[in-house]
């Protein structure tokens, strides 16, 4: 059972800084692409940033510059390190896996999710 827990949300002004951590456990094999997503009431749950199994990564064009996705495979965490931060960016984030070395950044290739850690930036 792939069990996904973020952590690392809370309240900050724009143009501060926070980091994301999901921890995982369950997994089976080596081969896993991972990536955090963001969700706002009455929008579709947005792709923000992938790393695949061998660590390249992408992102959503809004965040490029600013956020950075890594992986610490020792510890079977998944961070998001997120600078300059705008009120744009206040949603609900939400750490996904899929079974596979690589995916696609939307949501219908995840085949896992964890319940999501609240990010709120005030202007």
């Amino acid at each position: 059972q792939v069990q996904l827990v973020e952590s690392g949300g809370g309240s900050v002004q724009a143009g501060g800084s926070l980091r994301l951590s999901c921890t995982a456990s369950g997994f089976t094999g080596s081969s896993y692409c991972m990536a955090w997503f963001r969700q706002v009431p009455g929008k579709e749950r947005e792709g923000v940033a992938a790393i695949d199994s061998v660590g390249s990564t992408k992102y959503v064009d809004s965040v490029k510059g600013r956020f950075t996705i890594s992986k610490d495979n020792a510890k079977n965490t998944l961070y998001l390190q997120m600078n300059s931060l705008r009120p744009e960016d206040t949603a609900m984030y939400y750490c996904a896996a899929a079974s596979r070395a690589y995916c696609l950044l939307v949501h219908y290739d995840m085949d896992y999710w964890g319940k999501g850690t609240l990010v709120t930036i005030s202007s």
